[in-house]
Parts: C-alpha cells; sequence; structure tokens
C-alpha cells in the first residue's frame, strides 16, 4: 500500500512540476530573459511561417501577437511578407496595445506596395487619430500618409492639419514629417500645407521643430519669408533641439542668414541677429554627434568671418579617432577647410601624418591635407613623409605621394632642390614599377616649368649635381628599366627637348649631346613592341635629333630605319605622325627619310609636294617651342568642393548643382524689424547672456532716471570706530581675549544695540509705506531712492 502511495507522488509531483515548468516558459516568453526566446524569431522554419496565416486568425491575442512577430523578423531579414497583407490588416482595429503597434510598422512597410487593401482600413486609422495614446496617433497619421494614393490627399492634409494641433510634441513631430509625404505624393496640396506650416514654425517644443525644419526645406524652401517673427526664437531652440533635428535647423537658419542678413566682415560690426546665430550655435560644437558637429562648421566656415574660424578646429580634430567611417567624412571637410584657411591647421600638420591602418581614400585625403598645409617652415618634414609613402605597397598610394613631392615643389619653390634628390632617389634605387613610372613623370613636369633650359647646366634654383642635362641623363640611362609607357614617352620627350649640345663639350656626334643616339638607338630595337603613345615620342625623338646634328651616315640610316618602321604601322596615329615630320624635313633634308629625291610619287617626296616649304629655323620652333606651360594635373575650384555635399566626399564633380550650396550674400540685409516677435521679448528670461549682454550695451540706460542710494545715517558697513559706543577694529585673537568680557555685559549691549538699531534702521510704518521723514522713498534696508538730473 505505502508503495503505491509513494508511485502516485512520484507521478503527481513529475507532472506539477512538468505543469509549472510550462507556464513559467509561457508568463516569461515576452520578456526575453534569455537569448533563445529572442532569437527564435529570426530562426523560423518553413513550416512555422505557413502557421503564420492562423495565428494571425485565431481569437487568442497571444497568438497574434506572436505571429505578428515573426512577419517582423522576417521584414527585418530582407524576405517579403507580403501576402499577408490582408490578414495583417484584419487586426488594425485590435484592443491589444502591443499587436496594433506592430500592425503599424508592418503597414507602414507595404502600405505604398499595397494601397488599396490599405484603403480597407483607413476608417480605423481616422479612427486612431483621436486615440489616447500620442503614439498610436502618429503612427497612425504615418500610415495613412504612407498610402501613396491621389485620391485621399484631401484626407491627408485634413489628418495633418489636426495633427499639428495636437497637445503632444510627437504627434506634432509626425504631422511634420507626414507633410512631405503628402507634398511627394500630390505637390498640389502646397496651397493647405503652408498655413499649417506656417503653425508649426511657432511651435515652441525642441523635439518637434526639427522635423518642421525639413518639412519646410523639402515643401517651400524658397519661402524663407515665413522664418522672419520666428528666426530668434529658432536660434534660441537650436541648443535644446534633438541631434538630428540640429542638423536640419542649422542648414534652414544658414540659408536664411545668407539670404536676408548682411555678410559680416568683422566680429566689431557684425549684425546682431548674425550675432546671435553664431553665438546659439557655438556649444553645438560639444555635441557627440558628428554629423551635428560637421554642420555647425559649415556654418561657421560660410557665414562667420574669418576671425571666428579657429572655433571648428578643435573639435573637427576631436572627431578623428572616432572611427575610420568618420574619419573619412572629417576628412573630406578638412581638405576644403586647409585649401581655405591653412594657416588655421599648419601648426598640427602632424596630425594627419598617413597611418598603415587607413584606407586609400584616407591616405589620399590627407596627403591633400598635407600638401595644403605644405610652407617653407615645415615643407622638410612633409617631404621625409611623401618619401616614406612612396615605399607602400599600394601602387595608387605610392603615385599619390610621388606626384605630392611635384606638387610640393611648385607650391614651396625652397623645396624644389629636396624634392628633385628625392625623386632621383626613387629612379635610383630599385623602385617598384609604379614609384619609378612616377617619379619619370613628375620630374618631367618639374623639368618642363621649373628647371633650366636645354642648355643650361645647373641653376640657382637646382644645386649643380642635379642640372637639367645630369637628370635627363639618368633618367635616359634607365630607359630600359621603365616600363610604363607613359614614363618612357616622357624620358624619350626630354631627351629630344635637351639633346643640344650647344656650349657643352660632346665627344659624341657634334650638335647633340652623346648618350641622346643610344637612346634612340635602344628604343628602335623594340619599335614594334611599343605602346603607340611611345611610338609617337621615338618619331619626334630622331626628327629632333636629325634638326640638331645635321647630315651624319649613321645616324641618317637610324632615322630613315626609324621612319620606314613608323610609316607601315599598325596604328593610323603613328602612320600620320610619320607622315607630318617627314613633310617637315624633306625641305631641310631631301633624302632624310627616303635616302632619295627621286621618287616623286611619295608622298613625302621633295616633288609633286604642294604647299609651303619649312626653313631650318621654323621647323625648330615647331618641334622645340610648340608647348608653352604645364598644365596641373591637380587643381582646385570652390565650386567642386562644397561642404556637406557628395563632390567633397568622392572628390570629384558629381556633374549637377549641388542642393547643398548656400545662396549668394545680399549687398544689404533685410530690415531687422521683420524679425521683431513680442513673444521672443516676453520669453527671453533677464539672466540669459543675450539679456545681459543687452542690459550692459552702451545706451542703454540712456533713457532711464539713475538711481542713488544714499542712508539716512552713517553706514552701518563702516568701521566700528565711527559708530558711538563702538571700538576700533579687531583682530581675531583679541575678538577671543574679549570675549569673556562682553558675555558679564550682555545686557548692557542689547540695550545700546536696541538704541542704536532704532537710529539706524526705520520704523516699521516708514517700512511698510516705503516712505522716509524727508518725503523720499525708501528701499528695503532703509536708504533713500533720490533721482539725480543725467545731465548733472
Amino acid at each position: 500500500m505505502s508503495s503505491i502511495n509513494l508511485s502516485a507522488f512520484t507521478e503527481n509531483a513529475s507532472r506539477l512540476g512538468a505543469r509549472i515548468q510550462e507556464t513559467l516558459s509561457e508568463r516569461t516568453r515576452d520578456l526575453a530573459l534569455t537569448r533563445s526566446v529572442a532569437s527564435s524569431y529570426f530562426d523560423v522554419p518553413e513550416d512555422k511561417v505557413k502557421n503564420v496565416r492562423k495565428q494571425l486568425d485565431s481569437s487568442s491575442d497571444r497568438e497574434k501577437l506572436d505571429g505578428i512577430k515573426t512577419l517582423i523578423a522576417l521584414i527585418s531579414k530582407g524576405r517579403d511578407v507580403s501576402e499577408f497583407f490582408p490578414d495583417v490588416v484584419k487586426n488594425v482595429a485590435s484592443q491589444n496595445l502591443e499587436i496594433r503597434k506592430l500592425v503599424y510598422i508592418y503597414l507602414l512597410r507595404y502600405a505604398e506596395s499595397e494601397p488599396d487593401l490599405a484603403l480597407l482600413s483607413i476608417n480605423s486609422f481616422q479612427k486612431d487619430l483621436t486615440d489616447s495614446n500620442p503614439l498610436i496617433r502618429a503612427m497612425a497619421l504615418r500610415v495613412l500618409s504612407g498610402i501613396k494614393v491621389p485620391l485621399i490627399g484631401n484626407i491627408v492634409v485634413l489628418a495633418i492639419k489636426k495633427c499639428a494641433a495636437d497637445v503632444s510634441p510627437y504627434v506634432r513631430k509626425a504631422a511634420a514629417l507626414a507633410m512631405i509625404k503628402c507634398y511627394n505624393m500630390d505637390p498640389s496640396h502646397l496651397s493647405s500645407l503652408i498655413p499649417i506650416l506656417s503653425g508649426l514654425l511657432k511651435d515652441k517644443s525642441p523635439l518637434a521643430i526639427g522635423s518642421v525644419a525639413l518639412a519646410f526645406q523639402a515643401i517651400c524652401p524658397t519661402r524663407l519669408d515665413l522664418l522672419h517673427q520666428n528666426y530668434r526664437r529658432l536660434c534660441r531652440m537650436l541648443v535644446d533641439a534633438d541631434e538630428w533635428g540640429q542638423v536640419d535647423l542649422l542648414d534652414l537658419l544658414a540659408r536664411y542668414a545668407r539670404t536676408m542678413l548682411p555678410k559680416p566682415e568683422r566680429i566689431d560690426d557684425m549684425d546682431q541677429d548674425m550675432k546671435l546665430l553664431l553665438e546659439c550655435a557655438e556649444p553645438s560644437f560639444m555635441s557627440r554627434n558628428p554629423s551635428v558637429v560637421l554642420a555647425v562648421t559649415r556654418l561657421f566656415h560660410y557665414l562667420a568671418p574669418p576671425s571666428e574660424r579657429h572655433k571648428y578646429v578643435d573639435p573637427l580634430l576631436r572627431l578623428l579617432p572616432r572611427s575610420k567611417e568618420i574619419e573619412r567624412i572629417v576628412l573630406s571637410y578638412l581638405v576644403v577647410l586647409s585649401h581655405d584657411s591653412p594657416s588655421l591647421f599648419a601648426p598640427l600638420h602632424a596630425r594627419f601624418y598617413v597611418r598603415a591602418t587607413n584606407i586609400y581614400s584616407t591616405k589620399r585625403d590627407k596627403i591633400r591635407i598635407l600638401l595644403n598645409l605644405a610652407t617653407a617652415e615645415n615643407y622638410q618634414p612633409l617631404t621625409r613623409e611623401f618619401m616614406a609613402y612612396a615605399d607602400d605597397s599600394d601602387d595608387r598610394f605610392v603615385s599619390d605621394a610621388i606626384h605630392a613631392l611635384g606638387r610640393c615643389a611648385r607650391l614651396v619653390p625652397q623645396s624644389m632642390p629636396d624634392c628633385v634628390i628625392a625623386l632621383m632617389s626613387c629612379i635610383s634605387k630599385n623602385s617598384s614599377d609604379a614609384a619609378l613610372s612616377a617619379s619619370v613623370v613628375v620630374l618631367k613636369s618639374l623639368i618642363q616649368s621649373k628647371l633650366p633650359s636645354r642648355n643650361s647646366v645647373a641653376s640657382s634654383t637646382i644645386s649643380p649635381s642635379h642640372g637639367t642635362l645630369e637628370v635627363i641623363a639618368k633618367l635616359a640611362g634607365k630607359i630600359e628599366q621603365i616600363k610604363h609607357p607613359s614614363a618612357r614617352a616622357c624620358v624619350l620627350w626630354l631627351v629630344g627637348q635637351y639633346a643640344s649640345s650647344d656650349g657643352i663639350q660632346s665627344n659624341g656626334i657634334p650638335g647633340i649631346v652623346e648618350w641622346a643616339p643610344d637612346v634612340l638607338r635602344r628604343t628602335v630595337k623594340t619599335f614594334s613592341s611599343e605602346a603607340p603613345i611611345v611610338k609617337l615620342q621615338v618619331i619626334t625623338l630622331a626628327t629632333k635629333l636629325h634638326l640638331l646634328a645635321g647630315e651624319h651616315d649613321i645616324l641618317s640610316r637610324l632615322i630613315r630605319y626609324t621612319f620606314s618602321l613608323a610609316r607601315y604601322d599598325l596604328n593610323y596615329d603613328v602612320r600620320d605622325r610619320a607622315r607630318m615630320l617627314g613633310s617637315l624635313l624633306t625641305g631641310i633634308f631631301p633624302t632624310a627619310v627616303n635616302g632619295s629625291s627621286e621618287r616623286s610619287g611619295d608622298a613625302i617626296g621633295t616633288e609633286g609636294v604642294g604647299g609651303v616649304v619649312l626653313r631650318r629655323e621654323q621647323v625648330m620652333l615647331v618641334l622645340f617651342e610648340g608647348k608653352q606651360g604645364v598644365v596641373e594635373t591637380e587643381s582646385w575650384s570652390d565650386e567642386h568642393n562644397l561642404l556637406g555635399s557628395l563632390e567633397t566626399v568622392l572628390g570629384r564633380s558629381m556633374g549637377l548643382d549641388s542642393a547643398r550650396r548656400l545662396p549668394d550674400w545680399l549687398e544689404e540685409g533685410t530690415e531687422p524689424s521683420l524679425r521683431d516677435n513680442e513673444d521672443d521679448e516676453i520669453n527671453v528670461s533677464p539672466f540669459t547672456p543675450a539679456a545681459v549682454r543687452s542690459m550692459t550695451a552702451p545706451g542703454h540706460f540712456s533713457n532711464m532716471t539713475p538711481v542713488v542710494l544714499t542712508p539716512r545715517t552713517a553706514s552701518p558697513l563702516g568701521p566700528a570706530a565711527n559708530q558711538p559706543g563702538k571700538g576700533g577694529w579687531e583682530d581675531l585673537d583679541a575678538f577671543y581675549g574679549s570675549e569673556s568680557a562682553e558675555s558679564g555685559s550682555d545686557e548692557d549691549d542689547d540695550d545700546s544695540e536696541g538704541e542704536e538699531d532704532s537710529e539706524v534702521e526705520p520704523n516699521d510704518s516708514e517700512r511698510r509705506e516705503g516712505i522716509g521723514e524727508d518725503g523720499g522713498d525708501l528701499d528695503d534696508n532703509g536708504y533713500h531712492l533720490q533721482e539725480v538730473d543725467p545731465g548733472q
């Protein structure tokens, strides 16, 4: 009998434990105490997805909630669950608040793709606009404005008008955002939306004002006249708005200031409304949101006078270590700022050195910033940095670093010798192909623009060991190691341009330097395998050498062989160049190209050729002096470097006029009285900085009668020696020494003090009435208030 009872008790206990465990799991499901419960909605098998429709049709709120949560999880994973739209819409009027919230989230996602089905529940949305929960009212308006059907445009406008006057700032914020959707759906409602927007501009809630600014720029960005009486209040609300609201509000106020306020030249004569905007925006430099800091920087850069621009230096540098993404955007701003105001960042150039962990776009922007900050004082460390970057593994970055050396030499003339030495070292050592080719291209550009002419060995800018011909001779010796077509073409152009031996001792062919013919010989051997750009320079080199050296047996045969190869080349540009240069040489050296002048039928023979035959001096002018100046490989333009635009981040023009471009300054701003508002004057606290400055401004008390406080009797704050019955000033030791003696005469002192007080202080009736014995007014301490003539 005992064994039966024990087995029954054990069975009942196990069943009770299982029931308790099931109940506990059911009750704590929504609490998400463990990761498995929270992640179960994201790991949904296909059979459970098929049961979602049954769950949504169930009479249990828990089943409906489970089903809609499954759909929301699938939406977050990018899966299309629009097939459940009819089943979800049926639960839009559920009494369960959690279900209604999730239904609205679902409808926001698919209302645009299923507008007809969404219209079936439009009555429920309108009913929810009067719900007691502001979250439900806001979400109902969001869904209603998300149904992009022009037929319900008037209903949406009425809903926006109702929510714009809601007591909850969250609902008013949703109304401002709904205006954008309504305008995009049907721009004809603009006339109805502008009065609503004008009312929202007067909103005193910092939560809603940012969305109102966004709606203004999306609907009517040119109606800046609506901001006149709200401008000063918006400036004061700037610091209290939410982070993203501050960004939109700063952009709006910047557009207004550039359109309506005069341009500030100095901080002393700045317009008061402009000064108010800058003072209210300056605290936002301490924001933790990088977008806010960048927005304030943009405002100060385009609106503040140059003396105030130093305020955005430290906030921008503070953002650099935050993350790689933030650093990328901040550096794009710094590229523009360092170009416009290099003196602000020049002492901090070490903050922009490239790190090994930086991505290529970050490295490129840092090189641009360092070039903007290059001066005669800091070019030496910058040159060393660029040389260190030339050993990087990224060929694009190596090329940028070497081109930076050439640009530094052009920007800072004092750095020319160091840059040339650095470029020659890149060519001398076993550098990569990218470094070698980039060094040749940069040296060619420097030689063409800065270095001395082809007849000079040295100059005052470049040391004698690195004269023009010595640099070119070293490049010519490396012609077989230089593989890049553009670099090889640059070397050939330099050899031909500076091949003259006038005034120079040469042991080779008279008229040209001794190493020039050998360069032609080497390149002619590989002519058929060269790139077209190299072939063009080989033909040009042969023509220049023939002009400088004249008739020479070996050189002439080499030149004829070069032209014969070019005449039958597959590239038509090469053939045309050979025909043109051969025609130029025909008038000077009849047998230079063909070896004989008897072939009158040839296009480049001496017979049967029409046109004018040029003299040697004219051909020299065409070939040697044809190019004037050097085109910069990198140029800056303010129209393509606009803070806050995609052009600035990408570093190139997008071909479109940016919407971030601020309007031009007016010669004279609008009348300041347009921005006067009685509500702003009433709401200004007397202890705000603006109020204190206005109270202490010169002339503030000019229309007020001065008031002087004079005591009725001897001043109670004066020395005790001036009062009857009191001694002079005592130090602390004397005070404690006389404490025992004074304790015995407390009653006498009290009597004397009472008599003295009665002489100094007015009686109760006088204090109550505020009138002295002589008829003058008294303050709380018994002082007379006397009016003084301002003219005295």
